[in-house]
């Protein structure tokens, strides 16, 4: 395992013969971009920042030193390995029957400092997922077998599995059916690898917030009218014992509504803080949700009056809400 120590207000030299003097920190970021890139890429040079990756001709263990051309770096300010280094990366699973699309988006997040998997088909997926950790899925729609749409509602029914949907351009009906059944994010096809990295982004530091999205309720078991709702299984449970499991989607909306009970919310702070987004003048993504929760929490489907309608308002939780610990 190579260790590297880096100092502050050392120069190094770079692949062009550059030198180039900066702080500590500064180093330090170059170094770790260079690591990934020379993990990842072998001894290939990939550009970083318009900079070519610099010129290692020596690394110590023992000394925790690196050695750029004819300079050695010493004095440690801190020390990294690669094996540490890269199992921090998130790790991505891209999911599409074009090979060329899924290598090349593979490559990209690599050369970005990711780590990336890749699948042609749902049945290939849920192999990859049943011997990997993966902390997003990027998801085609359109797969032969079964579709991206089928496989994302069982996976959100099963595990909390961040999913960004790729669509066809212009499909308005792939994009909304994604969302409702628990898709996190879309972007239609042909799309720019840095909107797709910049969504990946976004969508793990929303699933890192998770706890915060349950609030004060992480953890905790919460009755409200005849139901019991556990926030750690995401399982709903009726005074019978009856219990159902809720989607991504599901359980993000309703804890909103549970920290807000008896709070009108409209369909755009809704659609805020359970998406992160904004809604446009013909967006039905929040109501189509109310239609299927309330589904799974309404006595009289026709009749709702936990989750009550507010006219020209939104919706608002009807009911109390009883932490049991």
């Amino acid at each position: 395992m190579a260790m590297i120590g880096i100092g502050e207000g050392e120069c190094w030299q770079s692949g062009r013969n550059e030198q180039r003097c900066c702080d500590g920190r500064e180093l330090v970021h170059l170094t770790i971009s260079w690591l990934v890139a020379h993990s990842v890429y072998g001894h290939k040079e990939p550009n970083l920042n318009g900079l070519h990756p610099p010129v290692c001709t020596g690394m110590s263990q023992d000394a925790g030193s690196v050695t750029f051309g004819d300079k050695t770096i010493t004095d440690a300010l801190c020390r990294f390995s690669i094996e540490e280094l890269m199992s921090d990366a998130p790790h991505i699973l891209v999911v599409d029957d074009h090979k060329e699309i899924r290598e090349s988006v593979k490559r990209f997040l690599e050369k970005n400092g990711m780590r990336a998997g890749t699948a042609r088909d749902a049945h290939d997926a849920e192999a990859k997922l049943a011997i990997g950790n993966y902390d997003l899925m990027v998801l085609d729609v359109m797969m032969p077998g079964e579709s991206g749409l089928s496989l994302c509602q069982r996976l959100s029914a099963e595990r909390a599995l961040p999913i960004i949907m790729l669509t066809a351009l212009g499909d308005d009906t792939d994009r909304i059916v994604g969302l409702e059944i628990g898709a996190d994010d879309y972007l239609a096809k042909p799309f720019n690898p840095r909107e797709l990295l910049a969504r990946i982004k976004a969508v793990l530091r929303r699933s890192e917030r998770k706890e915060k999205l349950a609030g004060g309720f992480a953890g905790k078991r919460l009755r409200f009218a005849h139901l019991v709702l556990d926030s750690d299984s995401r399982v709903l449970a009726d005074e019978s014992g009856n219990e159902t499991r809720l989607t991504s989607a599901d359980f993000k909306l309703l804890i909103v509504l549970l920290e807000r009970a008896r709070v009108v919310l409209s369909r755009e702070q809704l659609l805020d803080l359970t998406a992160g987004r904004s809604a446009g003048p013909l967006d039905r993504t929040i109501d189509n949700q109310i239609s299927r929760l309330r589904r799974k929490i309404e006595p009289d489907i026709l009749q709702p009056k936990i989750i009550a309608t507010v006219r020209n308002g939104g919706y608002c939780l009807s009911a109390d809400v009883e932490v049991l610990g």
